[in-house]
């Protein structure tokens, strides 16, 4: 895994001290010389690595990292750019268009959001290819739990973006006064029927 090297490094470094953190870490290098993996472990902190702390201004929360092949880079909901859009993405660009007349790409890649503020982060940072939800609680959980509590420290406004039961629980560790929390069910086709788009 790669290093993170910005200013998220100083209040993450006591995490890879911890047990846990080695344990996670050990579990993962095993997966990758023994398995496929995605995203590719140099693009497993991108998150951190396009959003510098300082410059988050809006967080949203995904589960784990697409597993079908090519797809995953890193960022939540974002796919490289020569891979179809995702359905959930789809919907995120048409509830985007409809409701605030934004310009919808030809593709999936979110890095631009990125870079401009939007922490797009997995709470599993990592998936075997074509097993969703693989490396749910070997650790990364704990590890991102962390960056969420960071987040929460940080004194000016931000906006979380809580789609679906599982980024919705975050909401528990939330509690600064001048950050704004969204709530509304994951953007997927099998749940954004429930109130994902805008009536």
């Amino acid at each position: 895994m790669p290093p993170i090297s910005n200013d998220w490094l100083v209040p993450l470094k006591p995490e890879f001290k911890k047990p846990y953190y080695a344990n996670l870490y050990k579990k993962v290098m095993e997966e990758y010389q023994t398995r496929l993996i995605f995203p590719a472990a140099d693009d497993i902190f991108n998150a951190f690595a396009f959003t510098p702390l300082e410059q988050v201004k809006v967080v949203i929360l995904g589960q784990d990292p697409y597993h079908g092949d090519g797809q995953a880079h890193g960022l939540c909901f974002s796919v490289k750019p020569d891979v179809e859009i995702p359905p959930s993405l789809v919907n995120i660009y048409q509830e985007l268009r409809d409701d605030v007349g934004c310009y919808v790409p030809n593709n999936g890649h979110l890095t631009k959001w990125a870079k401009q503020g939007v922490l797009l982060l997995n709470t599993v940072l990592t998936v075997r290819a074509h097993q969703a939800n693989s490396h749910r609680g070997i650790g990364w959980e704990e590890f991102t739990d962390a960056a969420i509590r960071i987040l929460n420290q940080q004194d000016r406004p931000i906006v979380y973006i809580l789609w679906g039961r599982p980024a919705q629980m975050k909401k528990a560790m939330l509690n600064n006064p001048k950050h704004l929390i969204l709530e509304a069910p994951h953007p997927s086709p099998l749940s954004s029927y429930r109130g994902f788009f805008w009536q």
